[in-house]
C-alpha cells in the first residue's frame, strides 16, 4: 500500500478515444499534484479492451488483472468497439468484468452541470442541479451468474438477481454519501430508493431492506419513488433530488438521462466503488467515429480523475489529495464559466487540446 502522498494508479486507456483523453488527464493530475505539493502519482498503463480482445482472444491479459488488483485506484478511459463482439453477439466490456471481479457494487454517477456549459433545461433553476445517482453495479439484470437464455429461437429470458448482502452495503454507502454531501454544504441529506415495487416482488423485497437500513440511519431522510415517475422528476424538478439509489439496469438508463442534463456524456464522470477497490471512468463510450481527430472532450475523464482523488483522500486520510481533487474541479468550472469554450458535441470547435489548455491554465492561475 502507498503512503498518503504517493499513489500507484492503474491506467487503462482502452479503445477509440480512450488514449486521446487519457494523456491530457494524466498531465492535469501531475500538474495539480505539483501545485498542491507533497503528492506524487505512479501511473501504470495496462492493456485491455475490445481491440485487445480482437487481437488476442481475451479482453485483458493476466498482467492487467494483477496490476489493477495491486493499484491504489484504477483510472479507466473507455472500452468497447461496435464491430468487435463476443461469439454470442454481445460487446466486449472489460469494465464490467472489473466490477464483478472486485465487487464494485456502488456505481456513483454525479449530476452537476458545469457552469458555462449550455444548459439543456430552460428553467432558471437549472443551475441548482446537484445530485447523485447510485447505480448498483454488480447484480440486477447484469448479474453475471444469471446469463440470458434463448430457447429454440422462440423465446428469450433474462433473470434479475438481487442479494441482501449487496443491498445492505449499497444502502449504507448511500446514507453515508448523503451525510457527507450535507457536511460539504450540498444536498438535502436525503436518499431516494428508485424501483418498481408496485409490480415486481423483488423490488418490494429490496425496498423493505432499504427501509431496514434507513432505520439504522435515522439522521438521513429516506423516501422512495417509482422509476417512471422519478425519470419525469429528473426533467421537471431535478433540483429536488439529493442521492438516488437504484437497480443496475435502471441506473444505467437514469445516469445517461442525468448526463444529458449536464450537456452530454462528455461532461459526465463516474466511479464504481467497492469495499477495497474502485474504478473511475467517464460515462461515455469509445466514440470510434471521432477517434484520432482531436475532437474528443476530455472533461468527463478529468472530472472522473477528480472523483478518484476525493476517494483516495477519504480512504487514506490525505489532505493533499483532497486539495488536488478540488483544484482540478475548480479549474474545470473556471475554464468553462464564461461560455466561450464550446466542445464539438454542443456545436463548438473546442477539441481535446483546447479543453486541456483551458483547464491547465486555470490550474496555474487558481490558488491550490
Amino acid at each position: 500500500m502507498s503512503n498518503i502522498s504517493d499513489f500507484n494508479i492503474a491506467v487503462m486507456p482502452g479503445d477509440g478515444i480512450g488514449a486521446e483523453i487519457t494523456e491530457p488527464c494524466l498531465r492535469l493530475l501531475e500538474r495539480a499534484a505539483a501545485r498542491t505539493g507533497g503528492l506524487a502519482f505512479r501511473f501504470n498503463t495496462l492493456e485491455g479492451g475490445a481491440g485487445y480482445y480482437r487481437d488476442h482472444g481475451v479482453s485483458m491479459p493476466a498482467e492487467t488483472r494483477t496490476g489493477a488488483a495491486e493499484a491504489d485506484a484504477i483510472l479507466l478511459a473507455a472500452m468497447g468497439l461496435p464491430d468487435v463482439r463476443q461469439p454470442d453477439g454481445r460487446e466486449v466490456g472489460p469494465q464490467l468484468e472489473l466490477r464483478f471481479e472486485y465487487g464494485l457494487y456502488a456505481g456513483v454517477r454525479p449530476v452537476k452541470p458545469v457552469p458555462g456549459v449550455r444548459p439543456i433545461l430552460a428553467d432558471p433553476k437549472a443551475h441548482e442541479i446537484d445530485y447523485v445517482i447510485v447505480r448498483e453495479s454488480t447484480e440486477g439484470l447484469f448479474a453475471p451468474w444469471c446469463p440470458g437464455e434463448i430457447i429454440e429461437d422462440r423465446e428469450a429470458r433474462e433473470t434479475m438477481a438481487l442479494t441482501r448482502d449487496t443491498s445492505e452495503k449499497l444502502y449504507d454507502f448511500c446514507f453515508a454519501l448523503a451525510r457527507q454531501r450535507q457536511s460539504a454544504g450540498v444536498g438535502q441529506n436525503k436518499v431516494t430508493h428508485v424501483d418498481k415495487a408496485n409490480v415486481f416482488a423483488a423490488f418490494k423485497w429490496q425496498r423493505d431492506i432499504f427501509y431496514e437500513r434507513a432505520a439504522q440511519n435515522t439522521d438521513v431522510t429516506a423516501d422512495h419513488a417509482y422509476i417512471d415517475a422519478f425519470a419525469m422528476h429528473m426533467v421537471q424538478k431535478p433540483w429536488s433530488i439529493d442521492v438516488a439509489v437504484t437497480e443496475n439496469q435502471f441506473g444505467d438508463i437514469l445516469s445517461d438521462l442525468g448526463a444529458a442534463l449536464m450537456g452530454g456524456l462528455g461532461y459526465a464522470p463516474s466511479a464504481d466503488i467497492g469495499d477495497a477497490h474502485a474504478v473511475f471512468q467517464p460515462c461515455h463510450g469509445t466514440a470510434p467515429d471521432i477517434a484520432g481527430k482531436g475532437l474528443a472532450n476530455p472533461t468527463a475523464m478529468v472530472l472522473s480523475a477528480a472523483m478518484m482523488l476525493d476517494w483516495l483522500a477519504e480512504k487514506h486520510g490525505s489532505s493533499e489529495t483532497a486539495q488536488a481533487g478540488g483544484l482540478i474541479r475548480r479549474a474545470v468550472e473556471a475554464a468553462f464559466k464564461d461560455g466561450t469554450l464550446i466542445t464539438c458535441e454542443l456545436g463548438g470547435s473546442a477539441g481535446t487540446s483546447a479543453v486541456y489548455d483551458a483547464v491547465n491554465a486555470q490550474i496555474d492561475r487558481l490558488d491550490p
